[in-house]
């Protein structure tokens, strides 16, 4: 088989169910988004196999690697009804709030704002946040107009603010101080 098929040259694409859009669809934006995350995890993971201290965020991250393929699945799939596709649900939600609450309970409160940074492996959890903001700026029309189901695009809410805590993480855990943001 060919990687390539020349069906997207004029600016479309196919979703799961036949129905060609236009690649510059937030649906499309969306699950590209998802895509260019698990790539970011996939670095992360790169830097973070040489360090002991960082295994139980690794085995979390190669779960959410499996849930983000998951999450294009249903992203690219506009047929809520059909119960043979993967689905985001309530429980890869709560996986996520269990991650958070664990990783959580490591850290001081925060006084004030911080700025992405501190050691290498917090920067690209920075990183994957940021990325995953986008995805869920773009998955927010799709949400709204019953497009995507509720749990789908909680996911991505609840993943930008897991990786938010893994940067704490990653930082606190290695030595560096969370870099305070300075008015």
């Amino acid at each position: 088989m060919k990687i390539y098929t020349k069906t997207g040259d004029k600016g479309e694409t196919s979703l799961f169910d036949g129905t060609r859009v236009k690649k510059s669809s937030n649906r499309i934006e969306s699950y590209g988004s998802v895509d260019e995350i698990n790539s970011h995890i996939g670095m992360l993971l790169s830097l973070m196999s040489s360090k002991s201290n960082l295994s139980d965020v690794v085995e979390d991250l190669f779960i959410i690697q499996n849930q983000l393929f998951t999450l294009g699945s249903d992203l690219a799939n506009p047929r809520q009804n059909l119960d043979n596709y993967p689905r985001i649900t309530e429980r890869e939600v709560t996986f996520l709030e269990n991650c958070m609450d664990k990783f959580d309970k490591e850290l001081k409160p925060l006084k004030a704002f911080i700025l992405p940074g501190g050691t290498v492996e917090a920067s690209q959890c920075h990183v994957i946040r940021t990325v995953t903001r986008r995805s869920e700026i773009k998955a927010v029309d799709i949400y709204l107009n019953n497009e995507i189901s509720k749990e789908c695009f909680v996911y991505i809410n609840r993943l930008s603010d897991l990786f938010f805590i893994l940067a704490r993480v990653c930082n606190r855990r290695q030595g560096q101080e969370d870099i305070m943001w300075k008015k």
